[in-house]
């Protein structure tokens, strides 16, 4: 533990690491005081495409933490930093919510419903047949089929809900297309955000509650891993995995310890 305690940077997750929907959880007040007190870098990173970093903060205001912008990463910035990257000034038909749309606009990317060069999707509570059904047109006719992050759910207050994966699924059967996720695990997000912390991969942390996204994503980027059991992940399911987190905590409160 004490080597972990040493590190410089540290990536954090947000959906079961930082909170449940609208509720705080256990020793995260504690937490983010320890990253203050000892100049730690941090970074809140989440594969959530629905609100923009400035939302993110205010949403830790209203539960009680001041932490500042620059300290929050989407995949809808990751997804739109991508898109720019492979074809600057591109047009989408976008699946999403605003903290997607924003983030794609602030890149030049223009929405466009008739002959895009992406069909893009991100999780949302928007999600309609009409939309899809276009969607699967535009992709036949020769649109590129991105997803913002490859999550089947996300946990909310009362459990779990369909997330990007989910959502996307319909469009990749009916077209026969597979689509290309920017989210963890994807090493491109990773980059991006030790880019972002300034900080080497040996020195840095991740800490996420999902097996599949945080922790793998951490194993292929050679950063250390860190499992919390205060999200979706139980103690005995991390033998179903070939892999193995570095460390497993009880919640990000266990670091302040």
């Amino acid at each position: 533990m004490d080597n972990l305690r040493s590190k410089d940077g540290f990536i954090c997750d947000m959906d079961g690491v930082i909170y449940h929907g609208n509720q705080l959880l256990p020793g995260v007040r504690e937490f983010i005081d320890w990253l203050h007190k000892n100049n730690k870098r941090f970074l809140f990173l989440t594969n959530s495409s629905e609100r923009s970093p400035r939302e993110l903060q205010q949403k830790l205001k209203r539960l009680g933490l001041d932490v500042a912008e620059e300290h929050f990463y989407t995949s809808a910035l990751a997804t739109a930093m991508f898109l720019d990257s492979q074809r600057p000034g591109c047009s989408a038909y976008v699946i999403g919510e605003p903290g997607l749309i924003n983030a794609l606009y602030n890149v030049g990317i223009t929405m466009n419903e008739v002959n895009p060069d992406y069909v893009v999707l991100g999780e949302t509570h928007s999600y309609a047949y009409e939309k899809i059904e276009r969607a699967i047109q535009l992709v036949l006719g020769g649109a590129r089929l991105i997803g913002t992050n490859p999550d089947l759910t996300g946990p909310i207050e009362g459990g779990i809900a369909p997330a990007t994966r989910a959502l996307i699924s319909p469009i990749e059967l009916a077209t026969g297309r597979t689509a290309y996720f920017v989210g963890k695990p994807n090493p491109l997000m990773m980059r991006h955000a030790l880019k972002i912390l300034g900080t080497s991969r040996e020195n840095t942390a991740i800490i996420g509650d999902r097996m599949d996204t945080d922790i793998i994503a951490g194993i292929e980027s050679e950063i250390e891993t860190v499992l919390v059991l205060s999200g979706v992940t139980a103690k005995e399911s991390v033998d179903l995995y070939p892999y193995r987190p570095h460390y497993i905590l009880n919640g990000v409160g266990d670091l302040a310890d």
